[in-house]
């Protein structure tokens, strides 16, 4: 006679009520299935892929609607603001330019350039005229206010997924995420997709992970990057949607950028997108008149 498990034999005594004082009890759980198409690859193809895609973006312009909040654990609370319409220049290898408009009078209410290295950047203030910012793009001094450690590489990183360079190493995990059912039923799906961790070697053996990027093997897009500092903390979470083919090129038009350290998010709707337009040195040129004043950022 086949031997039975202790576990599998106590089981079957609770069910037929052999022993006495032996109870059970059952929670409900959601329902889910896997969808119904779903694409396998390996590490070599994963890699090229995002390289690719990424080399295939030279610049961009895209009219936005970009939505901030701020706060969380730290202050017991989360504060978001109104919307700001605007415009985002993109112009590889790091010019960047965001504009914003103030809701009602269409004026200016933030300027932003940066050649990669420093920024400069002009906003309106409340009845005080304009103020004036520049600095470098690394924050060194954090602010306790999480917007003011706002920096041009946030919007530069999150927008544009990068390609794997020649220093860095790759490793591929597989996951699954809960997604709801499209057709609004109990039944939600459970994706498979894949975590590709770029890492570069910190020193000796030791592997810092530098980006993870979360991929669906539904779409075989991102749906978000996870970038890390040297101490390994999530320093911004960009997550990706609504992708659209703009010149043959696959693009997100929802992306929300989390700084979890600094506690601030920014939700950015893109209206139009123009891939890979020409670009001139004067649109990344934002002069400081004479006589202002200066903030530095440090």
């Amino acid at each position: 006679m086949k031997k039975l498990s202790a576990l599998t034999a106590l089981a079957a005594l609770c069910m037929t009520g052999a022993t006495t004082g032996c109870f059970r009890s059952t929670k409900l759980v959601q329902k889910t299935m896997a969808p119904d198409v779903y694409q396998s690859s390996s590490v070599e193809q994963i890699e090229k892929d995002v390289s690719a895609r990424d080399a295939a973006i030279k610049s961009l312009q895209a009219n936005v609607l970009i939505t901030a909040s701020v706060g969380g654990g730290k202050t017991g609370k989360i504060t978001t603001y109104t919307s700001f319409r605007g415009y985002i220049f993109v112009r590889k290898p790091q010019d960047l330019r965001v504009i914003l408009q103030l809701p009602i009078m269409g004026s200016r209410a933030l300027d932003m350039v940066s050649d990669g290295k420093t920024f400069t950047l002009v906003h309106a203030t409340a009845g005080h005229g304009d103020e004036w910012l520049r600095g470098a793009n690394t924050v060194t001094t954090p602010s306790k206010n999480g917007l003011e450690n706002l920096r041009p590489e946030v919007f530069f990183d999150s927008m544009l997924v990068p390609g794997v360079k020649q220093n860095e190493y790759v490793s591929l995990d597989e996951s699954t995420r809960i997604m709801p059912s499209p057709d609004k039923k109990r039944v939600a799906i459970e994706e498979p997709d894949y975590d590709l961790t770029i890492s570069k070697v910190k020193a000796n053996n030791v592997l810092q992970t530098m980006r993870v990027l979360h991929i669906s093997r539904v779409t075989m897009l991102p749906f978000q990057q996870d970038i890390y500092d040297d101490q390994g903390r999530v320093v911004t979470s960009a997550s990706y949607d609504r992708y659209q083919e703009v010149n043959g090129i696959k693009f997100p038009t929802l992306i929300v950028m989390k700084r979890p350290l600094d506690e601030y998010s920014l939700k950015i709707d893109v209206t139009k997108l123009t891939m890979n337009p020409t670009l001139d040195d004067d649109q990344f040129d934002l002069k400081i008149p004479a006589g202002v004043t200066v903030k530095e950022m440090k």
